[in-house]
């Protein structure tokens, strides 16, 4: 069983930058795939970013790529998100998960889920 806790979301302006973390309990965070996912009212859950289990390979939504940097640090047992050059379009409940799969960019692909952290991106 993991839990997750994420933190880090907020209210900021166009253009600016928010660092998401998630905080996984449990001492084995390194045999999982980590990933971030967001849902916007009225609209579906989607795939953010996601990072391996060494954090060699990362993999990010056409949506973001270029503007977010997902890493990880398996001593604290804590993933991040880095989110630069926000837009309102951003706006949304960000979650963090975990998965042993290798099928890291599906949704369905994970088990575990956080509370999510509201980020809000003002105009």
């Amino acid at each position: 069983q993991v839990q997750l806790v994420e933190s880090g979301g907020g209210l900021v302006q166009a253009g600016g930058s928010l660092r998401l973390s998630c905080v996984a309990s449990g001492r084995t965070f390194d045999s999982y795939a980590m990933g971030w996912f967001r849902q916007a009212p009225g609209k579906e859950r989607e795939f953010v970013a996601a990072i391996s289990r060494s954090g060699g390979r990362m993999n990010y939504a056409v949506s973001v790529k270029g503007r977010v940097t997902i890493s990880r640090d398996n001593a604290k047992n804590t993933v991040y998100l880095q989110m630069n050059s926000l837009k309102p379009e951003d706006t949304a409940i960000y979650y963090c998960a975990a998965t042993r799969s290798y099928t890291i960019m599906t949704l369905d692909s994970y088990d575990y889920w956080g509370q999510g952290t509201q980020v809000t991106v003002s105009s």
